[in-house]
């Protein structure tokens, strides 16, 4: 199952890639239900660097750490979750940004493998994930074209 989201923003790639190379000071202002954000090894937007986040998500508190896996400057990030189990079930999140009329489109996808009775049992986990995607697209939205 593939969970997106997608924005368009006013504001060429680099723009908002700067946001995300910047994600360490600006986490918790993207959403109000950030909790936390800091770099566990590497720092900044590289493969094999890893980061910890927390945040608030349909009243349940997710604790992550991730590991960037594909970084491509002003176009694409991709990161998982380090943990094994975990990772099996999220195999990664990603952010694509594309290029679109003076401005670009920013896609976020989370892949979730579960099969047709996982996705009815966490109905409402899935709609909750999908609402704060949604409001993280319209928060970088109003973020970037307002600040950057």
């Amino acid at each position: 199952m593939l969970l997106e989201a997608s924005t368009e923003i006013d504001e060429p790639p680099d723009t908002v890639f700067r946001f995300f190379e910047e994600i360490e000071g600006r986490y918790e202002e993207w959403h109000p239900d950030h909790v936390t954000f800091r770099w566990v090894t590497g720092e900044g937007l590289k493969a094999g660097n890893e980061a910890y986040f927390e945040e608030w998500i349909g009243g349940d508190l997710q604790k992550r750490t991730i590991r960037y896996t594909t970084v491509e400057p002003n176009r694409y990030i991709e990161f998982k979750p380090s943990g094994r189990l975990i990772g099996f079930f999220l195999p990664h999140i990603s952010f694509t940004v594309e290029p679109e009329d003076g401005g670009c489109r920013v896609t976020q996808r989370i892949k979730v493998r579960t099969g047709p009775i996982g996705k009815r049992l966490n109905r409402e986990e899935f709609d909750a994930v999908r609402k704060h995607m949604n409001e993280e697209g319209e928060n970088l939205k109003q973020i970037v074209e307002q600040e950057f």
